[in-house]
């Protein structure tokens, strides 16, 4: 069939990935430290990518190619998982980095992953992913957190945490660090159950 897909010029592509981090249905990859067209049926035509490219190597053409198929996208996330980042630990995270620019954030305490089954698909999926644990780490959040919101392009923020009273510590740390960062950064804040349920608002 005839439809709007992406071509990527090699000659203008400088390497940095944010074109595949940007990518929510994993249609772009790197090759030999180029982005490529992996799976044009995994390419939806939407265009995530264009915007998140710095060298203008990413267009639109209409040529043949094969149909996108959204359940072969939603078989392959099931399978491989959401991850578009590593390491995840907000300890080892640097506080600049390409995957960060034009990003949403996911900062998760560790316990969530665990208790909500869909974890992937429902809070990871598109999203950049920091876990961290107030109660084990012992540490300021808020410090390293505020150096990544200011120095960084960040477009929101999602906080997954437990209903237990040391969670609250990473929702202040975040809340805390979007304010010392100077930045209005959009927030929202999800509470999860030891029994896996999203809990209301308040």
């Amino acid at each position: 069939m005839i439809r709007r897909i992406i071509t990527i010029d090699n000659d203008k592509c400088n390497g940095c990935g944010l074109c595949a981090t940007a990518c929510h249905e994993g249609a772009i990859g790197m090759v030999n430290g180029k982005a490529t067209l992996l799976r044009e049926d995994y390419c939806d035509g939407l265009g995530d990518c264009l915007p998140a490219c710095p060298t203008g190597a990413i267009s639109f053409e209409e040529r043949e190619a094969p149909a996108y198929n959204e359940a072969a996208v939603l078989a392959a996330k099931q399978a491989t998982g959401c991850l578009k980042n590593f390491p995840v630990q907000l300890k080892l995270l640097p506080v600049s980095a390409p995957w960060y620019q034009g990003a949403d954030l996911l900062i998760a305490a560790d316990c969530c992953a665990y208790s909500y089954g869909n974890f992937h698909s429902r809070f990871m999926d598109g999203k950049i992913t920091i876990i961290a644990c107030p109660k084990l780490d012992g540490v300021d959040y808020s410090q390293k957190l505020t150096t990544i919101f200011a120095e960084n392009d960040i477009k929101s923020i999602t906080v997954t945490r437990m209903t237990v009273p040391c969670c609250g510590g990473l929702s202040f740390a975040v809340e805390k660090a979007i304010a010392n960062s100077g930045k209005n950064i959009p927030l929202e804040v999800v509470t999860i159950s030891p029994k896996g349920e999203i809990m209301p608002c308040g």
